[in-house]
């Protein structure tokens, strides 16, 4: 695959389509299943609260994973994504009930790039509280 966005169409503040992505307990079981991850602060109530949590959490790695998916549904082809990082900044509180949390993301373009790269700059947060910070990805655009 390659990018379906084309470098020339690009201006910074280019606004990506925002996504929100639901999550609850069943979704953090299956993704430490997936991972490997099974930290109990990520599935059992009772020692997240123990160790100083509010509830369980996501997964950083998860809540990382589906902030890209903005970026990769946008440009059509995840292997255009050349670099990506995230602070951890809080935790996806994911209680246990029928809505679980939703984690909200958006992003622009903050740069445009050297060799049709572009800069996408990300904001993810969940229950309105920003939970990355400096979400960063490189994309190599057509």
């Amino acid at each position: 695959m390659t990018a379906r966005i084309s470098y020339a169409d690009i201006e910074v503040g280019t606004e990506l389509p925002a996504q929100s992505f639901a999550v609850n307990r069943a979704t953090l079981v299956q993704y430490a299943g997936a991972s490997g991850d099974f930290n109990p602060i990520h599935w059992n109530e009772k020692f997240a609260v123990e160790v100083g949590l509010p509830d369980v959490i996501a997964h950083g790695m998860f809540t990382m994973a589906e902030a890209i998916r903005v970026v990769t549904d946008w440009v059509g082809d995840p292997g255009a994504v050349i670099e990506y990082g995230v602070r951890f900044t809080k935790p996806v509180v994911v209680p246990n009930d029928d809505k679980g949390a939703v984690i909200e993301v958006s992003g622009k373009v903050g740069a445009l790039l050297e060799e049709n790269r572009v800069r996408v700059d990300l904001t993810a947060t969940s229950g309105g509280t920003k939970v990355l910070g400096m979400s960063r990805a490189v994309v190599q655009l057509g």
